[in-house]
């Protein structure tokens, strides 16, 4: 095997970190450098899981262990495929891995989908969860939304816009997101889900979660909240949403529809409402003044990196030294730790084609990279100081105030924020924003 390897892994998320896991436990003398176009790692735990899963969220913890103890390099605040070439990168490394995810949402490729007023899961979650280059509010969405999808990250959708600020404490949610939305807040909700309750994708502890916020009123369609081939973990979680009315009257209503299969989006130039196909074949349209799509993620074709390469779970090899792992090899399918099996299996090959070809020539690694590049890198002390800022600046009721400017980041973590010491700058930061 080509001794000290020199490996590049572009993404820090849950991909890459268990890929990073895998190769250090088998190879403890590579060179392991973890690529980021943002300022902070851990990728889609910290701007793709709800920012009220603080729990979910506690996993950075493991991953963290990587670069403080594992000998594995973070470098962040480069972007690969544009600012860095994927061939420089190819050329200073023996093997280079993409575990960048996907962030486009999925389309319905269903009429009307195109309207003012329809957005995607992605671009909510982001937002809620104070993504440098997203949106740092949400738009106005009316009296009344659809959100389209059966799975957890619907769920989420649906949880976060039926929660009040003050149900928020402990989360590193977007404040300024919260507070504007609060002033206009959606007062109907409906679920629309293609699938029975039974065969719904989403976890019975994330709907009996809805259940536990106050002042919401529920309701199911299409599904006997007794059907005989529900699982009883999914029966008790509708039925515990049936039972928890509110005292007084409803803050929010939602409404469930099982076996609904959206055929178009209604409106002339913006949503007007969501026509569904009922199990009997009988076609309803469902009122709403926006929609929020949920029904996964895809392959953005003005990527650099993955354009519309698509999915293929059978192997991670893309060319000679050159893998992808995570969802950007099988899709946006799998919670979280599904990221490790998929990282050992990718890490497999990877072994085996260093063992094959010990004869290479050796590579400089990060150190060979362009200066243009090195000169800008965040490393992870100062994502350290990024962290201690943003901890910093937290109220008593939040886990942290997350930075929404990518600039500003970077600037913490270089030190240098108009001339002056990451101290002081943040003292400015915690007074501007009180």
């Amino acid at each position: 095997m080509q001794p000290n390897p020199a490996i590049a892994i572009v993404g820090s998320g849950p991909a890459g970190c268990y890929l990073a896991q895998t190769l250090r436990r088998s190879m403890p003398d590579a060179e392991i450098t973890m690529f980021d176009r943002l300022a902070s790692p851990f990728g889609l735990v910290r701007y793709g899981v709800a920012p009220d899963h603080q729990g979910t969220k506690s996993i950075q913890a493991q991953f963290a262990r990587l670069f403080e103890r594992d000998n594995v390099r973070f470098a962040g605040n480069v972007e690969v495929g544009s600012k860095l070439s994927l061939d420089a990168l190819r050329d200073t490394h023996h093997v280079v891995v993409l575990a960048t995810g996907l962030a486009r949402d999925r389309a319905l490729r269903v009429p009307g989908e195109s309207l003012s007023g329809v957005y995607g899961a992605g671009q909510f979650t982001r937002t809620m969860n104070t993504h440098p280059h997203e949106n740092p509010t949400l738009p106005l969405l009316g009296d009344t939304v659809a959100i389209i999808g059966g799975g957890n990250v619907s769920l989420d959708v649906v949880r976060l816009l039926i929660k009040s600020p003050a149900d928020f404490d402990g989360s590193d949610v977007n404040d300024p997101a919260v507070e504007a939305y609060a002033e206009s807040p959606v007062r109907e909700i409906d679920l629309i889900c293609r699938s029975s309750a039974d065969a719904a994708p989403f976890d019975p502890s994330m709907l009996a979660e809805l259940g536990r916020i106050p002042g919401v009123q529920f309701a199911s369609e299409g599904q006997t909240l007794s059907g005989a081939n529900t699982s009883s973990a999914t029966q008790s979680a509708l039925e515990g949403l049936r039972s928890s009315e509110p005292d007084g009257p409803p803050r929010v209503r939602v409404r469930i529809h099982f076996n609904s299969t959206t055929t178009r989006i209604a409106g002339k130039d913006r949503v007007e409402g969501v026509e569904i196909r009922l199990p009997d074949g009988s076609l309803h349209v469902i009122e709403a003044r926006s929609v929020i799509t949920a029904v996964g993620f895809d392959f953005d074709p003005s990527d650099p990196l993955l354009g519309e390469m698509g999915a293929n779970s059978d192997t991670g090899l893309l060319a000679e030294g050159l893998y992808r792992t995570g969802w950007a090899k099988r899709g946006s399918r799998g919670t979280i730790p599904e990221n490790r099996q998929c990282a050992k299996a990718v890490a497999a090959e990877i072994l085996k084609y260093l063992a094959a070809t010990q004869s290479s020539a050796p590579k400089a690694g990060y150190s060979g990279l362009p200066d243009a590049t090195l000169r800008h890198v965040i490393d992870f002390e100062g994502w350290l100081r990024v962290d201690a800022a943003e901890r910093a600046a937290a109220p008593p009721n939040r886990s942290r105030k997350k930075f929404a400017d990518h600039s500003w980041m970077v600037a913490t973590a270089h030190e240098n924020i108009d001339g002056q010491t990451t101290s002081a700058a943040q003292r400015r930061h915690v007074k501007e924003q009180s």
